[in-house]
């Protein structure tokens, strides 16, 4: 019951809308610079909160993954449907980025702070403007050098597929 409870709170979508991801990101780009602008890590801190709850649970309790999800990519068309999975590895490797960020800020490093911040910002303008996730790119390689399961990356590589299914199931049901 309570590893049930727990396993529900690390849920990550299976599949992300891209339009989301990337208002996410352009966000991200924002809170980098203003935290490189100010020296202040406590803007790296609320960074890393935001990655951390986006990579454990996806956008369900990130107030700005819900904004982008909910409020924002609706309004920007349809959907563009991506595998959950990458953008979740993309999601931690922000989240440690930002966390030796904060850490480093925290020390009095904020140089090399705003350093790690920047590249935190080319990636994630990389993502919101030209839609290339270099986590994603990565989670590639990782499955390709058998870092990762490739059953994972069957159940990345049919979104359509498995999103038919789930419609057909759902209508038997109904």
């Amino acid at each position: 019951m309570v590893m049930s409870a727990v396993a529900e709170f690390f849920t990550f979508p299976e599949v992300v809308n891209e339009k989301a991801a990337r208002v996410v990101a352009g966000a991200v780009v924002l809170l980098a610079v203003t935290a490189i602008w100010s020296a202040s890590p406590w803007v790296a801190l609320v960074m890393a909160i935001g990655f951390a709850l986006r990579t454990a649970s996806g956008p369900r309790f990130s107030p700005l993954g819900r904004l982008a999800a909910r409020g924002i990519a609706p309004r920007l068309g349809p959907a563009v449907l991506v595998p959950g999975a990458p953008k979740r590895f993309a999601q931690g490797v922000g989240l440690a980025f930002a966390s030796t960020a904060t850490v480093l800020g925290f020390l009095g490093l904020t140089t090399a702070a705003a350093a790690v911040l920047g590249v935190l910002a080319v990636f994630a303008t990389l993502e919101s403007v030209f839609g290339f996730c270099a986590g994603c790119y990565a989670f590639g390689w990782l499955i390709r050098l058998g870092v990762v399961p490739e059953e994972v990356c069957v159940a990345c590589n049919d979104i359509q597929g498995r999103l038919a299914a789930q419609r057909a199931a759902q209508a038997v049901n109904a």
